[in-house]
């Protein structure tokens, strides 16, 4: 019986370590799983607060930033900061939100910039007429009347019609001016006569064929393009320095039109944005001009888009910018012989080389009219409208004439036609008056009123 008891003792003591021993696994276990939950409470307390952090980032930071890498590329659009925080899942659904961003911004900013556009586009072309109408009437006036002020009103009107213009064009209008074809040369002095610091313009005119002009179609579109880059130039460089010019022929490449600066140039940046705008991109937003809008490049660019130009920009030798506009050969053609140039247009350098010693001699001054018997003469001195014969001069001397004949500055020419035009009314005048007494009985004192005209030689006036 002993051994039997003995044996129910070891079951019983085997069977209590068993149980023991389960228990103790069980709360290991207990005690594995609740350090797991833990630890994978906290996991889930990190992630949460990463990615909390980063939807603060995305609202405070990578939208904006987005948005403002639109209209300026050298933004850096921030990424995940915890990128390892947060699942692959979070991670995409995040650049996504980016992505979605940028797109909305795009379209919304397409749509307000096309109705400015339209805005502006349909503003202008009343804008427009109206100015057209005003330099008629203005024109009008200057037949009238010998007033210089209406010169300088006149001008004002074509700075501001060129401005009105630009922004047409910029908006996609059409130029709003019709030409026939034009000689490149009256182009060039069109787009002059269309800037503030016209004066300062030189041209220098190297076409081989003197009546080389543009077609109809493309001669207003090269004018405001001209125009635009001589106003940028004149803006951009000292009130001292000259602004050059140059026209050039290229067989079968067409022609070029070099405008040469000594302004205050560009740097990298600015030079790379000026190319991308002239260059004509197929898109310019209104809100990427600045504020102020700086048109210039931008009206060029669009020009260059729409007719075939070309345009390039780099460093001048003059110390500023040289920009080059190139005219493509099917857009030039040759004017007839019957088609007057004017008188203002430059001669090809050429022909000046070799002048003609029989030449006409370019007319003078007629010699002021002599006292008679003490007695001052009946009409003021004026100008002769046409050349007296004169002996053939040296060629030194027809050089000489060349020379000063295109220094002329349009506010001698202007001077000059303001003069004769005076001195022909103020003769006619007299000569209407039946009852005036001969030129020997009058007083001395009655023609101190005509000896002031050629007073204003020197005077200019601001259109051309």
């Amino acid at each position: 019986m002993g051994w039997i008891v003995a044996v129910i003792a070891v079951a019983a003591a085997v069977a209590a370590m068993v149980h023991a021993e389960n228990m103790a696994r069980a709360q290991r276990i207990a005690a594995a799983r609740a350090e797991l939950a833990e630890r994978q409470m906290k996991a889930a307390e990190a992630r949460t607060a990463a990615l909390t952090d980063e939807i603060g980032q995305l609202a405070r930071e990578r939208i904006p930033v987005a948005a403002l890498a639109l209209s300026h590329p050298t933004a850096q659009v921030p990424g995940l900061r915890e990128a390892a925080e947060i699942d692959g899942d979070a991670a995409r659904l995040l650049t996504e939100a980016v992505q979605a961003a940028r797109t909305a911004v795009l379209e919304e900013r397409g749509r307000v910039d096309a109705a400015a556009r339209a805005a502006m586009r349909g503003t202008s072309a009343k804008i427009q007429s109206l100015l057209n109408q005003s330099q008629q009437l203005l024109h009008e006036l200057q037949h009238e009347y010998d007033d210089p002020r209406i010169l300088q009103l006149d001008f004002r009107n074509e700075l501001a019609l060129r401005r009105t213009q630009a922004t047409a064009v910029l908006c996609d209008a059409w130029p709003g001016l019709a030409r026939q074809n034009s000689p490149l040369v009256e182009i060039v002095l069109g787009a002059q006569s269309r800037v503030a610091g016209y004066e300062r313009v030189k041209v220098a005119n190297h076409l081989r064929d003197e009546r080389l002009g543009l077609v109809a179609r493309a001669a207003e579109p090269l004018a405001i393009a001209l125009a635009e880059l001589l106003a940028n130039a004149t803006a951009y460089s000292h009130p001292d320095t000259d602004v050059q010019v140059t026209l050039q022929q290229s067989g079968g490449r067409g022609a070029f039109l070099m405008v040469d600066d000594a302004g205050i140039g560009m740097d990298d940046d600015a030079l790379d944005r000026a190319r991308a705008l002239v260059a004509g991109p197929p898109e310019i937003l209104l809100t990427e001009l600045g504020d102020p809008p700086q048109t210039g490049f931008a009206v060029v660019g669009r020009l260059v888009l729409q007719y075939g130009f070309n345009c390039h920009i780099e460093a001048s030798p003059f110390g500023g910018m040289r920009t080059i506009l190139r005219v493509p050969a099917h857009l030039l053609t040759v004017m007839e012989d019957d088609r007057s140039l004017s008188a203002l247009a430059p001669k090809p350098m050429q022909a000046h080389t070799t002048p003609s010693v029989s030449a006409p001699a370019e007319p003078e001054p007629a010699p002021a009219p002599q006292a008679v018997g003490g007695h001052p003469a009946e009409l003021p001195s004026r100008r002769r409208r046409s050349p007296r014969p004169t002996p053939a001069r040296s060629a030194s001397a027809a050089v000489t004439r060349d020379r000063e004949q295109v220094s002329r500055t349009p506010e001698q020419a202007e001077a000059f036609w303001a003069a004769l035009q005076q001195g022909t009314l103020n003769g006619r005048s007299v000569a209407g008056r039946s009852s005036a007494p001969a030129a020997d009985d009058r007083h001395p004192d009655d023609h101190d009123d005509h000896d002031d005209h050629d007073d204003h030689d020197d005077q200019g006036d601001d259109e051309k």
